[in-house]
């Protein structure tokens, strides 16, 4: 009866626009805390003053240069990644679903690596190349997955063999070309060190587009939630909307990927936190999860910044001690509810 009154409550419209409040101020918070933090540290009035135009010396270099568009990126990277999670986890009704785990992060960076290592000249061809390679790898696991229909427990295992095979790729690529591996280093973890403007503008464009294709299938993954039997009754073709709904998520994490690297974690951590606030009707989850994204990439980025200064840790890594501990407590939760 407890988890049946949580559940009701988490569905009212109080508490959703209660929540939606507390994360726009949460994700405001996470870009300020971004701007204002460094080797140079920056007053918020000195935040104001650069935006005014104000402030003309190096202050204003280092804010509009350097931490604006690297705070901006880590935004988007946050909202790309963890819509990619939502849908995916919907797709397969798993809360442990990640566009790292099961392979579609790994096939975008096997291709995104091939690009770097091997035609350097085209690293601008990075974000296509890295969403075919995702693309790619999403078909490859409806493959092995499909026998009269793809369900999501075989989506999930022939996700982890496919992560698992991109990733042997990645390895033999860095072998083959190990004159390489330091500028593919920070690429494998993923990190934002020294990330700027062109960068920003080559992720923009895929995240307004897969956002909006994203926000547009809220209904469908309504239905689909409901299960296969109830979802077909309802006139939903399953299949389509399945594969539909992984090349959105596949291109939101493939342009994230180009651009940042294998960031793993957030696609799981972030949308399983959002569900676990307002519960799973997507016409809210996804607006949650793209603010909650914001917060917890701004964060966790200044962070790596500040606390080993001054030696910068790649975001990856901070993600990673965060995200494995909690991939083992969801796994620890299934096993205790089953």
């Amino acid at each position: 009866m407890k988890n049946k009154s949580t559940s009701g409550f988490r569905k009212t419209t109080s508490w959703r626009i209660g929540v939606l409040l507390i994360l726009i101020l949460l994700a405001a918070a996470g870009v300020i805390f971004s701007l204002v933090s460094g080797a140079v540290k920056v007053s918020l009035m000195g935040i104001i003053h650069v935006f005014t135009g104000s402030e003309q010396g190096s202050i204003r270099e280092i804010i509009w240069n350097v931490r604006l568009p690297r705070t901006l990126l880590a935004g988007l990277i946050g909202i790309n990644l963890s819509l990619a999670g939502a849908l995916l986890q919907g797709v397969m009704r798993n809360s442990m679903a990640d566009p790292h785990i099961i392979g579609v992060s790994s096939g975008a960076g096997f291709f995104g690596i091939a690009m770097l290592v091997m035609f350097p000249a085209y690293a601008y061809l990075m974000t296509p190349a890295a969403f075919l390679g995702a693309l790619g790898a999403a078909l490859f696991i409806y493959t092995l997955a499909w026998k009269n229909g793809a369900s999501p427990g075989r989506i999930i295992l022939a996700g982890v063999a496919v992560s698992a095979f991109f990733s042997s790729g990645t390895s033999g690529l860095l072998v083959f070309y190990s004159e390489q591996v330091n500028g593919a280093l920070l690429f494998l973890v993923g990190g934002l060190s020294a990330k700027s403007w062109p960068h920003l503008q080559i992720l923009l464009p895929y995240s307004i587009i897969g956002t909006l294709f994203a926000l547009m299938t809220t209904q469908r993954m309504n239905i689909l939630m409901l299960g296969d039997s109830d979802a077909k009754g309802l006139g939903l073709h399953v299949e389509r909307t399945r594969l539909l709904v992984t090349a959105i998520a596949a291109l939101l994490a493939a342009s994230a990927v180009s651009v940042v690297g294998l960031l793993a974690f957030v696609g799981m951590i972030v949308p399983h936190t959002a569900r676990l606030l307002i519960g799973n009707d997507y016409r809210i989850l996804l607006p949650v999860t793209a603010l909650l994204g914001i917060a917890v990439l701004t964060i966790f980025d200044t962070l790596a910044r500040i606390i080993f200064a001054p030696v910068e840790l790649p975001v990856g890594i901070m993600m990673g001690a965060v995200g494995a501990p909690f991939f083992l407590y969801l796994l620890r939760a299934r096993g205790m509810q089953e």
